[in-house]
């Protein structure tokens, strides 16, 4: 298995899960947003510090 056969889906299924609440609930997408601009720079790095750990710990229990 090489790397663009996991890479590309797994692209494809963040864009597909970003897509959904902007979707599904447009209202509470932009209220997000307008939360998010308020936010600075440390609390922005924490929730993606704090993201991409969550997605590490899923990788390694799924394996």
């Amino acid at each position: 298995m090489s790397l663009k056969d996991i890479f590309l889906p797994a692209v494809a299924l963040m864009l597909v899960m970003e897509g959904m609440l902007p979707l599904l609930a447009p209202a509470a997408w932009r209220e997000a947003f307008s939360r998010m601009i308020q936010m600075k720079d440390g609390q922005i790095r924490f929730m993606g510090l704090a993201s991409m750990l969550v997605g590490l710990l899923l990788l390694v229990l799924t394996q």
